[in-house]
């Protein structure tokens, strides 16, 4: 009987500012219902919680999303959404500890909620990462050039597209995550990380 290859896990980061498609995007991926950790915005939060003008989400995550997704036969990802609002930034070196890479969803309409979010992964965290726009209504607003010019990134740093809610979009963001950072590790943190070569997965809109 041929024998099984052995699974590898893989953790991958999902960051950004507030608002910008985070849960979204892992729920839209997950082969699992998805656990996130979403709770209502009330009055009582506005002073922390602060939303910008045309923006309607009522609720934030608190601690985090999670999902899985098995992208081949000897590779699994788990997929951690870090929460956007700045009050819950402490928690990001906990969940970014043994991931494998990252990646910063921008909302090119408010680019400045994630400035942050770039700069712990530039300054304050060794872990490779990408920068993926969420298009948001389908549409790419700026050039990627203009938007890696916005953000200060440097050459190395890969940006990239996606619609946080189709699933083929998001599975093929994340094999951007894996393969630059089998480029940049040179198999990643146990050596034998490899990268796969599945097809993506068929698009879904939710």
């Amino acid at each position: 009987m041929p024998e099984h290859p052995v699974p590898t896990s893989a953790k991958i980061v999902v960051a950004g500012g507030f608002g910008v498609g985070k849960t979204t995007f892992v729920g839209s991926i997950s082969e699992i219902p998805p656990v996130n950790t979403e709770a209502w915005m009330t009055a009582a939060s506005e002073p922390v919680d602060r939303l910008d003008p045309g923006i309607d989400k009522t609720t934030t995550t608190v601690a985090m999303d999670f999902g899985r997704r098995t992208v081949a036969e000897d590779l699994v990802l788990y997929l951690f959404g870090t929460p956007g609002q700045a009050r819950f930034w402490p928690m990001w070196d906990d969940l970014c500890r043994g991931a494998v890479g990252a990646v910063v969803l921008v909302d090119t309409r408010r680019l400045d909620v994630s400035f942050a979010a770039v700069n712990y992964f530039e300054q304050d965290s060794n872990l490779p990462f990408v920068v993926c726009v969420n298009l948001f209504d389908g549409r790419l607003n700026h050039q990627l050039a203009d938007v890696r010019r916005a953000l200060a990134l440097g050459p190395d740093v890969p940006v990239i597209t996606c619609d946080a809610r189709d699933s083929g979009s998001v599975a093929r963001a994340l094999l951007a995550v894996v393969d630059h950072t089998i480029r940049r590790t040179g198999g990643g943190p146990t050596g034998r990380f490899t990268a796969p070569a599945p097809a993506a997965p068929a698009s879904a809109h939710r």
